[in-house]
């Protein structure tokens, strides 16, 4: 007996071993499972089908309260090329968060954005831009006159608006220039020393213009009057570089010969008027309110002049 009982010991320890080195097959085919199951969801997932998407988005949105954000055009929840989108901006007139359905909440529709609003917003926000840089170059006008009112040179120059800002003129008639010279006169400098002061205290960007009259000029160093007004405008910007260390990058200058004459060449003062420098200190404004800034400035300009 005592033999039996030792076979049948000896049979349940092997049957025993023989179950532990069997036991990894279970992992094994679990494992494999779990990778065909993930497979099939990544197949799955990479084929939209358009209509059971909106069956998910409608679920989603009963669920949660709010339909979810997806980019205009796009049929996944990750568009390609995509980004969050935008907050809504409040311009169909609702106050608050409000949704189309009366309910708080961003609806994401912009199909309620009246159009006369925006451009109403648009005009508003411009002309608070126009009015408050003409301000400033108001402020910067009178400025300038009491420098030059100070230097004993209150006629020293003229003040106007255009639609590229507040427009200081200097005449060159044996003031700024002699005839058919480049060269800075001593009273030209004066008025330059007092102008420079608070032209560089200012954060605009200048434009130094030179214009001539209509009488031809040809000597060795200027071809025709392109080339003296060109040179004119360029001394003057140099001279306010070196002078009140104005940096360059502040200022350009052109010459303009005699294409936009003050008065017309019939006129006999044209001779004189039209021979000058200007300083144009430039509104910051967008272009297209140019218009704008010239008849708010010169609005009140006659007699403040």
């Amino acid at each position: 007996m005592s033999g039996g009982g030792g076979k049948r010991r000896g049979h349940e320890e092997e049957h025993e071993e023989h179950e532990n080195h069997e036991r990894w097959l279970v992992s094994y085919a679990d494992m494999m499972t779990l990778l065909m199951v993930l497979f099939i969801v990544l197949f799955a997932i990479s084929q939209v089908d358009e209509k059971r998407f909106a069956e998910l988005k409608a679920g989603l949105a009963n669920g949660f309260g709010a339909p979810p954000q997806i980019l205009e055009g796009g049929t996944s929840l990750l568009d390609a090329g995509g980004a969050v989108a935008p907050d809504d901006p409040n311009l169909s007139g609702s106050s608050g968060n409000q949704k189309t359905d009366g309910t708080s909440g961003k609806s994401g529709n912009l199909g309620n954005i009246d159009p006369q609003k925006v451009a109403e917003l648009a005009r508003a926000t411009q002309e608070a831009q126009v009015k408050g840089e003409v301000k400033n170059l108001k402020k910067a006008r009178d400025d300038l006159k009491r420098a030059l009112q100070k230097a004993g040179l209150k006629n020293g120059a003229t003040f106007r608006f255009n639609e590229r800002g507040l427009v200081v003129t200097i005449a060159t008639d044996n003031v700024l220039f002699k005839s058919g010279s480049d060269q800075i006169q001593p009273r030209g400098e004066r008025i330059l020393i007092a102008l420079g002061p608070t032209l560089r205290a200012l954060p605009n960007q200048l434009s130094i213009d030179g214009h001539t009259n209509s009488i031809p000029i040809r000597t060795a160093k200027f071809g025709s009057n392109w080339e003296l007004s060109g040179y004119r405008a360029s001394n003057v910007l140099r001279y306010m570089h070196n002078r009140d260390k104005i940096p360059f990058g502040r200022m350009t200058f052109t010459g303009y010969a005699d294409t936009q004459p003050r008065l017309p060449a019939s006129d006999p003062r044209s001779v004189v008027v039209n021979r000058r420098v200007e300083i144009i200190v430039l509104a910051r404004v967008d272009d297209s309110a140019g218009q704008a800034v010239e008849d708010l400035g010169n609005a009140s300009s006659s007699s403040a002049d």
